[in-house]
């Protein structure tokens, strides 16, 4: 026991007396020399190296290169690390890894290479006598049938995470010469400069400028993508999107990678990742790999219903729900989620490499790949890629790829639309086109792309689609002063637009009795008829008392049988769409009022753009057409009459405007459609009693059974909802409706 006593005083003053630094330095050499005489002395050479003293040895030596750093000043180095660096024991070490000798010696190599960068604080990659072994390192990562891809992995990230932490190593780490960046330089330059020029004006043949597009993507072999043909001695950037690629561990670790070195704040690091590296070349063609590897059997309600895919998303535990299984949805969360990833690298890098990288995508995904796929004369495949599109349009969140989407999907024309240019912007036409196609299917899909559109906070989407054509308001009738006459109202002059209506056989029921009684008008008829129009924006009360209210007669309405169907069920949807839309154009700059009209501006020029076309065409057909798909039109109708902008506001909500010759507005549009609704009810007998049934069908109140006129019925339910909508949006509209809204509870 005395004995025992001893030896653990022994042992315990031992730990307590520290080596002098000859002590830390011999035991350095000797456990370095004990690896090399390994491969003097050993005559086994397929003995792993787990089973030699190796992996021991090398652990001891980064143990005492911890200590020693613990020792030394902040600007001192240590004689161990001199002697590391002095000998090129980790050159060394990287020939031993390169030539798995023993085997299993690579993952040995990794492991030491992760733990002295990462427990090492001093910093490490300006040295030439780390970084060049490093260098070497990573080009013997990510080779075909690596055995060490976790380890590969692990070394690379942290890689990243110093060079996140000294930003200047990068151009050591990516072996990037000063010249060669320079020479980039001025060829990115010239090629902006040139995809600028292109843009300017648009090819009709969209696949001329790439020969390779002219193929389906779903027909493209995995192994055709430039990405897959991995380079000899290739670096960083090859190697984490290659091991993108790789199980989901490996995977992610590659992903965070990347995300650090995009991340770098210094600008010149930006420039450099943009311009002298293949990050956007190499990202951009891996998405038009994952897009190819879509099945082209999809069904575009799978596409609808796929839920927002966040880029980390394949790799949880369970990536995708059992609910949300369908044939293709594993390759939907790849595609969605890489597309999410990219998003979100350009939402975190610098602005000048986010710009490069959406370019790039602009290019190779948008271009190269997706406009032959809608342009397509298969109506299958512009189905699917149409909902492929709209899928993607809700994922993309960063101004960068934002900017270019709009420009790939919209142009960049500012001027108003003419009637007859259909080869201005080829794509943007037939997408308009396709909201009125032959196929429901693809016009509902087409319609929600849209939809998905102006829920996007980019002020050219609006302008483009609509505002450009009411810039001048030339839909309106000019007066013989030269001044807007397209509005008449005076304390003494009753509304012209009112008798007109009271006479028409179509409006008897204006102001008379039906389900809005006199609790529910927001103003009495008499009030409304003394009180001067505000000039610049209609008053709400007028719009919904004698207006969208009233629009639809008496026989055709249902509202009042059916609980829970009133005016009043809108006006906090509406409310939330508004405030909604007016976080979107914060700093778009819109007028306060009306732009008075030009003399010199001719109204019978007035066009309404091929997209408000399209929408009136098909909201004038509402009674023939199938429920989903007014739906869908109605839905963004009521979009773009919730955007706060007078001249759409005046354009879309207005009634008592007095158009010009040849011009429509919705309500006009609305007008005639009732109209024909009149006509076609004196041929149905029982109407309103089939009518009330196939509402009370709608709302699961009724069980199914066979009604003739199914489709004119439906239309008819919509078209009396749709007016309400467009009531409550009015009403919210005006500049008071806070005070309004908080009376609604009243009505």
């Amino acid at each position: 026991m005395e004995m025992f006593s001893k030896l653990t005083n022994l042992f315990q003053q031992a730990l307590e007396t520290r080596e002098p630094s000859v002590n830390l330095l011999d035991s350095f050499v000797e456990h370095w020399k004990g690896i090399t005489n390994y491969y003097i002395e050993t005559t086994d050479e397929t003995r792993p190296v787990k089973q030699t003293d190796i992996p021991w040895r090398l652990k001891q030596m980064l143990d005492i290169l911890v200590y020693e750093e613990g020792q030394q000043g902040l600007e001192e180095t240590g004689p161990c690390m001199e002697y590391l660096l002095q000998h090129k024991l980790l050159e060394t070490l990287c020939t031993l890894g390169k030539a798995q000798y023993p085997p299993g010696m690579n993952q040995q190599v990794l492991v030491f290479f992760s733990k002295i960068l990462v427990q090492i604080q001093k910093p490490m990659l300006h040295i030439i006598n780390v970084y060049r072994p490093v260098q070497k390192l990573v080009r013997l990562c990510g080779l075909l049938g690596s055995q060490t891809e976790k380890e590969e992995a692990q070394f690379l990230f942290v890689v990243c995470s110093r060079v996140k932490q000294d930003p200047y190593v990068l151009n050591y780490i990516l072996e990037i010469k000063k010249e060669n960046l320079f020479k980039r330089s001025i060829s990115s330059s010239e090629d902006t400069e040139n995809g600028r020029s292109e843009e300017a004006v648009p090819s009709s043949n969209p696949t001329a400028s790439n020969p390779a597009s002219t193929s389906s993507p779903q027909q493209h072999s995995p192994t055709d993508s430039p990405s897959t043909i991995f380079p000899a001695n290739a670096g960083l950037i090859h190697v984490l999107v290659h091991l993108s690629r790789s199980q989901k561990k490996v995977a992610l670790k590659a992903f965070e990678s990347l995300l650090l070195l995009v991340s770098l704040p210094k600008e010149d690091t930006a420039v450099c990742l943009a311009e002298s590296t293949p990050l956007c070349q190499l990202l951009a063609e891996r998405l038009c790999e994952l897009y190819s590897q879509l099945p082209a059997t999809l069904e575009a309600a799978d596409i609808h219903s796929f839920p927002q895919t966040h880029w980390s998303a394949p790799f949880s535990q369970n990536s995708m729900q059992e609910s949300q299984s369908f044939p293709g949805s594993e390759h939907m969360e790849r595609f969605f989620s890489w597309l999410d990833f990219l998003d979100h690298l350009m939402r975190e890098a610098p602005k000048i490499l986010a710009v490069k990288l959406a370019k790039e995508i602009h290019h190779c995904w948008l271009v190269g790949v997706l406009q032959p796929e809608l342009l397509q004369m298969s109506e299958m495949g512009v189905l699917v890629n149409t909902a492929l599109l709209c899928c993607s349009v809700r994922h993309i969140q960063s101004p960068a790829m934002l900017e270019e989407l709009v420009s790939f999907l919209l142009g960049r024309h500012t001027q108003s639309e003419q009637r007859l240019d259909t080869e201005s912007h080829v794509l943007r036409y037939q997408l308009i086109e396709h909201c009125d196609h032959i196929s429901d299917e693809i016009s509902i899909t087409t319609l929600l792309l849209f939809e998905e559109l102006l829920q996007k906070p980019h002020r050219d989407i609006l302008f483009n689609l609509v505002l450009r054509n009411l810039e001048n308001r030339c839909y309106v009738t000019h007066a013989l002063g030269g001044g807007d006459d397209s509005r008449h109202f005076t304390d003494t002059d009753p509304v012209e637009e009112n008798e007109e209506l009271e006479e028409d056989p179509f409006f008897t029921d204006m102001y008379g009795v039906d389900e809005f009684n006199s609790s529910e008008q927001l103003l009495p008829r008499p009030q409304l008829m003394r009180e001067p129009r505000c000039s610049g924006q209609t008053q709400a009360a007028d719009i919904v008392n004698s207006s969208f209210l009233c629009l639809v007669p008496q026989e055709a309405k249902t509202s009042q049988h059916v609980q829970g169907a009133r005016y009043e069920t809108y006006v906090h949807d509406a409310h939330e769409q508004f405030k909604e839309c007016t976080t979107l154009l914060l700093d778009w700059d819109w007028p306060e009022s009306l732009k008075p009209t030009e003399s010199s501006v001719s109204s019978s020029d007035f066009f309404e753009g091929h997209f408000l076309k399209v929408l009136f065409d098909r909201i004038g057909r509402i009674l023939e057409q199938p429920y989903e798909l007014n739906l869908q039109v109605t839905s963004v109708l009521s979009r773009l009459a919730v955007f706060p902008h007078p001249h759409l506001h005046e354009y879309l909500l207005d009634p008592y405007i007095i158009l010009a010759p040849g011009a429509r507005s919705l309500f006009s549009v609305l007008i005639r459609v009732i109209g024909e609704l009149m006509q076609r009810i004196q041929l149905i007998p029982n109407f309103k009693e089939k009518l009330v049934h196939v509402r009370r069908q709608l709302m699961g109140l009724d069980g199914e059974s066979g009604v003739d006129h199914m489709p004119l019925l439906k239309g008819v339910i919509i078209l009396e909802e749709f007016c309400k909508e467009l009531a409550a949006i009015a009403f919210v509209k005006l500049p008071d409706n806070n005070t309004n809204l908080s009376n609604t509870d009243t009505l």
